[in-house]
């Protein structure tokens, strides 16, 4: 994908303050996961925010520059919702590791204000940008690690047994059905909310662990 930016690099804004490019990227970031890198333009994004055309190509060296810098927000934010699945799931069983890592995920989506970011991720990984790697290196491998160590915990295996991944892409599934808006709706699935989001996880635990311990035994 070619993300050219739209301004003229030599070009300086009036407005270079730390509010301005803060603007810029709160409103980026929302124009983005709505619409795509492509489908979104330098003149809106700075109209949108209330800052010089040249704004993006001061503070961020031009639309590839902004994206990135999304990018990496939306990645801190993800990061540290990865610490805190590891900080509760410390010294704790491998289940209970688990169910820690489905309940702080569906507890973060249901009431996080950055709800922008999980559609930012689909849109990454049904159409990856040249950033794509970063989201994958920092993000999804160690998220995945973690899930994939508890199950096999679970399990009583190497991580590397085959059971193991199968299982890790059937517990994302679940998840994925329920913060997948529109197709949860389609599939009548139970609306994840801030005060359901704790029993949705818990059903999702309980139904993979059960899922899990059933594989072991085959």
């Amino acid at each position: 994908m070619t993300r050219a930016a739209k301004t003229d690099r030599g070009s300086r804004p009036p407005d270079t303050d730390r509010e301005t490019r803060d603007r810029l990227l709160d409103v980026a970031a929302v124009l983005f996961a709505e619409h795509g890198f492509d489908n979104v333009t330098v003149r809106d994004t700075c109209a949108k925010a209330s800052a010089n055309i040249a704004a993006i190509n001061y503070h961020f060296g031009g639309k590839a520059g902004l994206y990135d810098e999304v990018l990496r927000r939306a990645i801190r934010i993800m990061q540290a919702t990865t610490e805190e699945i590891r900080r509760a799931g410390e010294h704790q069983p491998p289940d209970a590791r688990l169910e820690a890592a489905i309940r702080i995920f569906l507890m973060r989506v249901a009431t996080t204000r950055h709800k922008w970011i999980h559609q930012l991720m689909l849109r990454e990984v049904a159409n990856p940008t040249p950033s794509f790697n970063m989201v994958l290196n920092d993000v999804l491998k160690p998220r995945m690690a973690y899930v994939r160590d508890a199950i096999a915990g679970i399990m009583g295996c190497p991580p590397g047994d085959p059971r193991v991944a199968m299982c890790v892409m059937s517990v994302q599934a679940q998840l994925l059905a329920i913060v997948n808006s529109p197709l949860a709706n389609r599939l009548d699935s139970p609306p994840l909310t801030a005060e359901r989001a704790g029993m949705l996880a818990r059903h999702i635990a309980c139904f993979s662990i059960a899922g899990v311990r059933g594989i072991a035994r085959t």
